[in-house]
């Protein structure tokens, strides 16, 4: 039982990782305005890091946040993601330039939308 509960955590984290490579990625291509000025390595690091923050720091901020996000409808889930993905662009802040607000839009909605594909694709089992 032990083992497929930390098979299950293994797999949603490797899966946010994966989804914040290719969302990054993806931003990358088709969004003006970001930027990531070096390879590879950058996207990986950038979607280790943000898979990391969505897995353990992303639950935190939703309690925290939830009496916000319960008035504004859940809009205010949107900023966190936003947050968040600023964030990951100032810890690159010499690989990763994302130029305005529109942008960061933009970004987070790709990196959400990564996330939501990659899940469906690959749902969570349910355990007895």
């Amino acid at each position: 039982m032990a083992s497929a509960i930390l098979k299950s955590v293994l797999k949603d984290l490797i899966l946010k990782i994966i989804a914040g490579i290719i969302g990054i990625w993806l931003a990358s291509q088709f969004v003006d305005g970001v930027i990531v000025k070096d390879s590879w390595q950058i996207f990986a690091w950038a979607g280790l890091i943000l898979g990391l923050i969505n897995y353990f720091i992303k639950p935190i901020l939703n309690l925290i946040t939830l009496p916000l996000r319960i008035i504004t409808l859940g809009l205010f889930g949107l900023v966190i993601n936003m947050a968040i993905i600023w964030l990951i662009d100032i810890i690159f802040k010499n690989q990763i330039e994302i130029a305005g607000l529109l942008p960061l839009f933009w970004t987070t909605l790709i990196v959400w939308l990564a996330n939501l594909i990659i899940f469906k694709i690959f749902p969570e089992k349910k355990h007895d």
